[in-house]
């Protein structure tokens, strides 16, 4: 008996806004695209029917595509070699493209958009990347572990997904839900995602890569800093690329911004509204910190948001009027002579960027314990970003080590997704907003006062426990658990500016005026990295004023008066 079950015509699963972007996207398609949904009665039967559902409306939005469905096991199945429910193919007989899983939250962007590329028979890859792919000769299997709520999912996803159009032989692309997938997550002792395994574990990796590097990695089936001690490679390292709404080609410009969180997003909407010539360079995902904020509760205009929610608003009002060049990260920055009018020379992978002035909106990244087991248990119990890797504990003990508002609003998150949590705090009270305090206390979140983590133990494998010592009285006890998610603030990314010569205070910021300026001439700073009260609002009102002091010092060079 099949699981399926036809709708009536005249309902629709997909809400009517929805409906309508999409319709819009979808003018685009040019060639058809066929979807094929492999489901077994009893597994997953919840996200069989969304992804029925899903695949249902679409077609009806546009002719160009077709949907199908079939049961496991079937003939279609065991042809295709499909076992896991639900499956969900992309043009299963051009292409071995396939979402094991419902493709939920932020993997909904990375199907939609796979069915883009696959309609208009482009692969999207860099011709660095088409390069390095050349080699291939033999067959990969390419598994991407992922989430609904991984903001940096999609992109190792379409790293995957564009391999795959690009040499369809050989290399197969997956998207594999963890939750949807417990005994293959368990069976690669996947702890945090994006987690990707080559050809069942010949090779793996942990997070979001540039994708020339994924390419690499994906071809020779070893890490990029292999293949650098092995001469292999030269100048692989560090190689990234540059995706987006709109791009500009490496070249002379008037304004980089380094940075493509609330306050680089901000100074670019203020620099090209005044007049210059700008590009938004960022090297991860757009958003930054904010975008792995479960919920942001003190932003004027929302009373609850998520954070990647808030980000995409951001990044498609600043893509309206400035190029935003993800997963392209800055390798060096040249100062010329600001007296002889020499430019700075921003270096990417892809190219040189001469530009009159640069803001450092670098932001901040997790600060770490630096306790034994920490590093060995990264990503296998041990993680730092429970938007993303908080459905993992869905059912399992999981602890949270801080005390101000990052470590409550990760430990309400991870209580609502249903993980046994605890908060651990080396103080004997937080340091948190009160409101977050008191959501802490009625939720019931056991909390271990004066407590400090002394190591993570674990069998060599996973983390299994922690090792905990109380600051009062030197008591050491020990508390079992699947996994930790360490919450202890964040440190400035302050490399660029240090190989500057931009002078920080005391604290490891930037040291800077009200006016953005920085001891650098031409040299601006804004949002986290210059300490403070790091809120987003704050980061805003400096991109803003990092931006307009920017163009005024172009039009009226202080340093030549």
């Amino acid at each position: 008996m099949s699981l399926f079950k036809k709708d009536k015509k005249e309902d629709w699963f997909l809400p009517e806004d929805v409906r309508k972007q999409l319709t819009e996207t979808f003018q685009a398609l040019k060639g058809p695209v066929h979807l094929e949904l492999f489901a077994q009665s009893g597994v997953n039967d919840d996200f069989s029917g969304y992804t029925a559902k899903f695949c249902t409306d679409l077609a009806r939005l546009n002719d160009k595509i077709t949907f199908e469905q079939f049961d496991i096991p079937s003939e279609r199945a065991e042809k295709l070699g499909v076992t896991a429910s639900p499956t969900l193919c992309l043009n299963p007989d051009d292409y071995h493209i396939r979402f094991l899983g419902a493709p939920l939250g932020e993997e909904g962007k990375s199907f939609i958009t796979s069915i883009m590329l696959v309609s208009l028979g482009m692969n999207g890859l860099s011709e660095a990347s088409l390069s390095l792919l050349e080699p291939l000769d033999e067959e990969r299997l390419v598994q991407v572990f992922v989430s609904p709520s991984c903001p940096y999912c999609p992109g190792q996803v379409m790293h995957a997904v564009k391999s795959a159009i690009a040499r369809p032989g050989l290399v197969k692309a997956e998207c594999v839900e963890m939750n949807e997938n417990r005994e293959l997550t368990e069976k690669h002792n996947v702890g945090s995602v994006p987690h990707t395994i080559f050809n069942n574990g010949a090779h793996d990796a942990l997070g979001l890569m540039p994708e020339e590097r994924f390419v690499v990695e994906m071809v020779y089936l070893k890490s990029a800093e292999e293949l650098l001690k092995e001469g292999k490679l030269p100048g692989v390292e560090g190689l990234e690329t540059a995706t987006g709404y709109g791009t500009i080609e490496p070249g002379a410009v008037d304004l980089v911004i380094i940075g493509a969180g609330p306050a680089g997003l901000t100074a670019g909407i203020y620099a090209v509204r005044a007049g210059l010539k700008t590009v938004v360079l960022e090297k991860s995902i757009v958003g930054g910190q904010v975008s792995l904020t479960p919920v942001v509760e003190n932003y004027p205009g929302f009373t609850a948001v998520p954070g990647k929610q808030l980000m995409d608003i951001m990044s498609e009002h600043a893509r309206q009027y400035v190029p935003v060049h993800e997963g392209e990260g800055v390798e060096s920055i040249h100062l010329g002579d600001a007296a002889k009018d020499e430019p700075i020379v921003v270096t990417t992978a892809r190219g040189e960027y001469p530009a009159k002035a640069v803001i450092l909106a670098t932001g901040a990244s997790y600060r770490k314990l630096g306790i034994p087991g920490e590093e060995t248990y990264f990503g296998r119990g041990v993680n730092y970003c429970a938007s993303c890797d908080g459905y993992l504990y869905k059912g399992k003990s999981a602890a949270i080590i801080g005390g101000g508002n990052t470590a409550l609003t990760d430990a309400l998150h991870l209580k609502n997704l249903g993980v046994n949590v605890t908060i651990l705090h080396r103080r004997d009270e937080f340091r948190a907003q009160k409101s977050l305090v008191d959501s802490v206390e009625r939720e019931g979140i056991p909390v271990l006062w004066n407590t400090v983590v002394e190591s993570i133990e674990g069998d060599g494998k996973k983390a299994a426990s922690l090792k905990l010592r109380n600051v009062k009285d030197d008591a050491q006890t020990e508390l079992p658990l699947d996994g930790v998610f360490m919450a202890i603030g964040q440190k400035a990314a302050t490399e660029l500016a240090k190989a500057m010569g931009v002078k920080l205070n005391a604290d490891g910021y930037v040291e800077a005026g009200p006016d953005m300026r920085t001891n650098v001439p031409r040299v601006y700073v804004a949002g986290d990295l210059t300490g403070g009260l790091q809120q987003i609002v704050t980061a805003i009102g400096e991109g803003s004023v990092a931006a307009m002091s920017a163009f005024e010092d172009i039009s009226h060079p202080y340093w030549k008066e």
